[in-house]
């Protein structure tokens, strides 16, 4: 009977209170509510209306502070804790029940579970012994809740989490509900699933979907004589009077490395294509 109730907003009938709790009754089972979640107390015989679910003392519990999460209800929740032999625990917003996703629904290797602080869209389901388990969401859900990417989006940097993981790559969702693809070669290693991830769109598909690359531009990468010269570039109008031709002496007056430093750096911001040199003069590419 427990399984039509828990996980739902239900109204039940008060039958009886304490000095801290409120009890009320639905279809046989009583449940128990703080008397400090309610404005007002109601009087024996009432109705009270509220979230039903079983706490962590499998006590059965109704609360008025409604989870944005419950049966068919989806929403963000942040993982509190892994637990190997159950699943991971996540915070739907309830005061003492974290909701657990089964190890069934998380991927065979454990290194790619969601840590502390990742973050789940979960749903409630409840299993044949009437309990609550996390129901992740599927991919037609992120479907059906995100937005086409514009072309104005290109090369910027988003914030995404990972919400499926295949062999092919990783499928994400960014803080504007827009959905990406990581594709293998564009990632070190593979996300966890739930991982917030700082990433960068490379492409835009036709159907609005991104490309991204959790790599870093190939001017991150380089080194510090380089970064110089480059912050010398924005610094001086985008063009500097200086090329792989000028004096060793000018180099070491303006930059304060060697010739030969200075080719190198010069080099892999040509390699990066932060840069170009022409007619004896280096420019800043936009």
């Amino acid at each position: 009977m427990k399984k039509d109730i828990l996980g739902r907003i239900v109204t039940a009938v008060v039958t009886d209170e304490n000095e801290r709790s409120i009890y009320s009754q639905i279809e046989g089972e009583t449940f128990k509510t703080p008397k400090s979640e309610l404005k007002k107390l109601p009087k024996i015989g009432s109705k009270l209306t509220g979230f039903a679910y079983e706490n962590e003392n499998h006590h059965l519990q109704l609360t008025k502070n409604t989870p944005k999460t419950g049966i068919g209800r989806y929403a963000w929740g942040p993982v509190v804790s892994v637990q190997r032999d159950l699943g991971v625990f996540v915070d739907i917003g309830l005061p003492n029940k974290d909701i657990v996703v089964s190890l069934d629904d998380l991927p065979e290797q454990h290194e790619i579970w969601p840590k502390k602080d990742d973050k789940l869209m979960v749903g409630l389901k409840v299993d044949k012994k009437g309990r609550l388990w996390g129901d992740l969401a599927t991919e037609t859900m992120f479907q059906g809740i995100s937005q086409k990417a514009d072309s104005s989006m290109k090369n910027q940097n988003v914030k995404c989490v990972a919400y499926r993981l295949k062999k092919v790559g990783t499928r994400v969702i960014t803080k504007d509900y827009c959905l990406g693809f990581i594709h293998p070669s564009q990632r070190e290693e593979e996300p966890r699933l739930g991982e917030v991830l700082d990433a960068r769109v490379i492409g835009i598909r036709d159907d609005g979907t991104l490309n991204l690359s959790l790599k870093p531009r190939a001017y991150e990468v380089i080194g510090d004589d380089a970064q110089m010269i480059l912050a010398a570039l924005q610094h001086s109008s985008g063009v500097l009077d200086f090329s792989d031709k000028s004096s060793p002496d000018d180099i070491k007056e303006y930059f304060g490395i060697s010739k030969g430093q200075f080719k190198r750096a010069l080099g892999h911001l040509l390699k990066a294509g932060a840069a170009r040199q022409e007619n004896g003069k280096i420019y800043l590419n936009e």
